[in-house]
């Protein structure tokens, strides 16, 4: 609709040019938008307020020639001049009755834009490490990526997932080391005749142990990796394995048991992701980053060598440096350390090459609170790669998880936190999911155990998940009357009750026209939250998409004895249906069709 009465106002601006009432060498481009007060109308622009100058008059005046001009037909009822000069305008309730037809005929493809006109769009989320559970933080950025990632492939960006394993580095060496002192306590008080559900049990409580127990487990160092998991992964070895790498040589167990950690733990948190509905196109490795390709060349030293040839790379104390300051950084960073190993950020950047190399227009980057202060080095080094203004990073503030109130930390799974899979198995998917995006990613969350488990308006994503239900439950009855078979799914049961003579214009009651503006303002809201990130903001839209439902619910009696009438209701009804089904779906919750 925003299009559309832009598309009004200009030509009645060129109109008034081809009258000789202005003297525009070129149009002013009108944009629109919705008054914070409805009493002042359906839309308004400042146009006149922004060129009374080079129209060479005052801004009232400008608007009153705009206003003179704006075609008052089926669209526009009304428009009135306010205050120093803005122009406001009343849709029709014809206009407003005609989003109902869009919303049919469009389904799940209402409120699509072409902001990303068709190119490629990377979404880098997630990316824990394959050491170890994900912990609640790991859960916001899934929740918010792969909803960003529904929102921006709704506004027309063809987007790819990606989840970048952190595999390379010490700490893998320390899981490995970690789950190999589980596995030699395992074997060793099984060998003193212990069964290994008891030697499991022992070492999961690791405090009970008695002192001559103790010196079975007290081999963790203090850099190890605790919890029960590290137990778990342990005797799952064991259990597959035997005690075959009891005694053999520590460097062959530590580098067995470093792969198979690894592939069990990545494989564990690719189930616990897909189980809240994020599933990654593409698991890229960071250790690939560090093997040679064909020419012998390995991606890490290819990079470097692009930013030397570039003029960007120099020595300095027997270490290799980026001049990234060049490029607006707060001090030049190294890249290859004096003993010649790499830094982290050499591999990052090497990461980054890779991505635009595959031909994304644009790279989402989504990091932790922690990473802030690495933004500018890491755009830095994409400008220097040539590829200004293409990367782009999200900062998740924390999660402060809480029950009734008060904090919760401790994991007996985990070893020092809540874990993700331990909040979707107590709260579930939906709730987890929606209250995870409830906020701007630049505010932490209070995420309340308790109240995402409440069935009550107070928990937000039951408001609105209900609000579908009802919706759903109000068709069926409406199906049960006519005698229309209420087994089918709803999209046929709709398909079925509405008539091809409706009648829209009936639909004139303040309640009827507040729903039917809600509705019409979900296409600037996708828009919106596409253009900034921001998915957290069909959250809010879902609830007062709900609010305006129950609202006309309230006022407007459905099922009448005027036919005509409830068939237009029932129109507007399933309206509400299929675009607050499409805002939950682009946030990855499930539209229930009964609760």
């Amino acid at each position: 609709m925003r299009d559309i009465i832009e598309a009004v106002v200009l030509q009645a601006i060129k109109d008034a040019v081809d009258a000789g009432e202005l003297p525009f060498e070129q149009v002013p481009a009108p944009a629109v938008e919705r008054p914070r007060d409805l009493a002042h109308g359906d839309w308004a622009t400042s146009v006149a307020l922004r060129n009374a100058k080079a129209a060479r008059t005052n801004p009232r005046a400008l608007a009153q020639i705009i206003a003179a001009h704006i075609d008052q037909s089926d669209l526009i009822e009304s428009v009135e001049i306010a205050g120093p000069g803005f122009i406001n305008m009343k849709l029709s309730n014809a206009a407003l009755q005609g989003v109902l037809r869009k919303v049919h005929e469009q389904g799940d493809a209402y409120g699509r834009c072409d902001l990303g006109q068709g190119r490629k769009l990377q979404v880098e989320f997630v990316s824990a490490n394959p050491t170890g559970p994900m912990h609640v933080g790991h859960g916001r950025w899934a929740a918010l990526g792969d909803s960003l990632c529904n929102v921006l492939s709704h506004a027309g960006w063809d987007v790819e997932r990606e989840f970048y394993i952190n595999d390379a580095g010490n700490q893998m060496n320390i899981f490995a080391s970690s789950v190999s002192v589980r596995y030699q306590q395992i074997c060793r008080f099984i060998e003193q005749g212990m069964a290994p559900a008891d030697a499991v049990a022992i070492l999961i409580a690791d405090t009970a142990l008695e002192p001559e127990q103790r010196q079975y487990a007290a081999e963790l160092g203090e850099n190890s990796y605790g919890g029960a998991y590290i137990v778990d992964i342990a005797y799952e070895i064991y259990q597959d394995e035997g005690d075959v790498w009891y005694r053999a040589d520590h460097s062959e167990r530590e580098h067995h048991f470093r792969e198979r950690a690894y592939t069990q733990v990545l494989a564990h948190n690719k189930e616990v992701l897909h189980s809240c509905g994020v599933d990654f196109d593409v698991w890229f490795s960071e250790r690939s980053l560090y093997e040679p390709g064909p020419d012998g060349i390995g991606p890490v030293d290819r990079a470097i060598e692009v930013l030397r040839q570039a003029g960007h790379i120099y020595q300095k104390d027997g270490a290799v440096w980026f001049a990234s300051t060049k490029f607006g950084d707060d001090k030049d960073r190294v890249l290859i350390k004096a003993d010649g190993a790499y830094t982290y950020f050499a591999s990052d950047i090497a990461y980054h090459l890779n991505k635009f190399d595959r031909g994304f227009s644009k790279v989402i980057d989504i990091w932790g609170a922690d990473h802030h202060g690495y933004v500018p080095r890491m755009k830095s080094a994409c400008t220097a790669l040539g590829h200004d203004g293409q990367l782009d990073v999200i900062i998740g503030q924390l999660v402060n998880l809480l029950r009734n109130g008060e904090p919760v930390r401790l994991s007996k799974r985990a070893g020092t936190m809540v874990t993700f899979e331990e909040l979707l198995d107590e709260v579930g998917s939906d709730a987890t999911r929606y209250l995870m995006i409830y906020r701007s990613t630049d505010q932490s969350i209070d995420f309340d155990i308790e109240v995402a488990k409440k069935q009550d308006s107070t928990n937000p994503v039951f408001y609105v998940q209900y609000a579908h239900a009802r919706i759903c439950s109000i068709l069926r009855k409406a199906a049960a009357a006519r005698g229309i078979q209420q087994e089918q799914d709803m999209d046929a049961i709709s398909a079925a009750l509405i008539p091809d003579d409706l009648q829209l214009q009936l639909l004139d009651d303040p309640s009827e026209l507040a729903l039917m503006r809600q509705l019409d303002s979900f296409g600037e809201v996708l828009e919106g939250a596409a253009r900034d990130y921001a998915p957290f903001r069909l959250t809010h839209y879902a609830e007062d998409l709900a609010a305006s439902f129950h609202q006309f619910y309230t006022q407007c009696h459905v099922l009448t004895d005027d036919a005509a009438l409830s068939d237009a209701r029932l129109y507007a009804v399933d309206a509400s249906r299929i675009v607050l089904r499409l805002v939950l779906r682009l946030l990855g919750v499930s539209a229930p069709v009964r609760m």
